[in-house]
């Protein structure tokens, strides 16, 4: 089975883990892993990572994620969607289309926002949701997150449903913007169906739904597979000669004089570092000339002058035999 990413359509009532279980299965992949977790009753996109492609994990920048929501009016729950238990009920019939849209401008830019008490967050070593099934009350703090962008898409105020877009940092809550939207209007809100369309670069097109992944092949999963280094357009891009590419897949560092850099890194980047330590600045995709073929990741030590391995997803030699 080749290494490379799988964008699953994740279904509602599946988990994530789900999902790559069912990868695991059908490409018999020693290795698979996801990259950003959706709720059971959330849909969209997941992308599943198979093989050396787990190697990548940690160099994704997946902290723009992208939303369809449907909000319902005039409910009020304690998980704050329309699956929990409803706390009241009011009337919706006196709010505008008008006054929806005016109120969604407030969720736009760095806001702060309070967790859900069903939520993963940890306090003082414990989720919020096993305080709220225990009965526990718990200080909780907000938090800063960033909406890049937020509209509105339909009101349907015969259903009292507003469905809208959002795009925003990771750790966002989609049900605290329904419920602080539903506090706006007077009236409450739930969120009633979330569909993720984007997580970083990827997205919903050429993607997979869960359960399809049971009737294919492993070859027609292949045809699905995008490449280990799709996602990674935000490092630098580096290329050296087949002598060198066989040397730094050996482990070895490589004179900087030795390597054309084609692209460096992306600003935005600089000041970030990965799990091992590495400032993203000075990390690169790097690439055999000629055949193209995508060596592994490297990065810059200033102090030597030389590119050394942080990770290697080919072996030349043994790929040419």
């Amino acid at each position: 089975m080749k290494d490379g990413i799988l964008i699953i359509d994740k279904p509602q009532n599946w988990t994530s883990h789900d999902c790559v279980a069912v990868c695991r299965r059908a490409t018999g992949a020693n290795k698979t892993g996801h990259g950003g977790t959706l709720d059971p009753m959330a849909e969209g996109v997941l992308p599943v990572f198979i093989g050396k492609a787990t190697k990548i994990m940690e160099y994704l920048d997946l902290d723009s994620k992208t939303y369809r929501c449907r909000a319902r009016l005039g409910v009020r729950t304690d998980t704050l969607d329309i699956w929990g238990e409803v706390l009241e009920r009011k009337e919706v019939s006196g709010i505008t289309p008008e006054d929806i849209v005016s109120k969604m401008d407030m969720f736009r830019g760095d806001i702060s926002q309070m967790p859900p008490m069903y939520s993963a967050v940890r306090v003082k070593g414990k989720r919020l949701y096993q305080y709220a099934r225990d009965g526990e009350e718990v200080e909780i703090r907000p938090r800063k997150v960033h909406v890049s962008d937020i509209r509105v898409i339909s009101v349907d105020m015969e259903q009292g449903t507003v469905t809208f877009d959002v795009t925003c940092s990771k750790g966002t809550y989609i049900r605290s913007i329904c419920a602080d939207l539903g506090d706006a209007l007077g009236c409450g809100a739930v969120m009633e169906a979330l569909n993720r369309t984007a997580s970083g670069v990827f997205t919903l097109e050429g993607s997979v739904r869960a359960d399809d992944i049971k009737t294919m092949n492993r070859e027609e999963i292949e045809a699905r597979l995008l490449p280990m280094d799709m996602p990674l357009g935000h490092l630098g891009k580096a290329w050296m000669n087949s002598d060198r590419a066989r040397y730094f897949c050996s482990g070895n560092s490589i004179r900087w004089k030795q390597i054309r850099i084609e692209k460096e890194p992306e600003k935005a980047n600089h000041d970030r570092f990965n799990s091992r330590g590495r400032r993203y600045s000075s990390i690169y995709c790097v690439y055999e000339t000629g055949t193209g073929k995508f060596l592994g990741v490297g990065y810059r030590d200033a102090d030597e002058n030389v590119m050394k391995a942080d990770k290697i997803f080919a072996d030349v030699d043994s790929e040419r035999q």
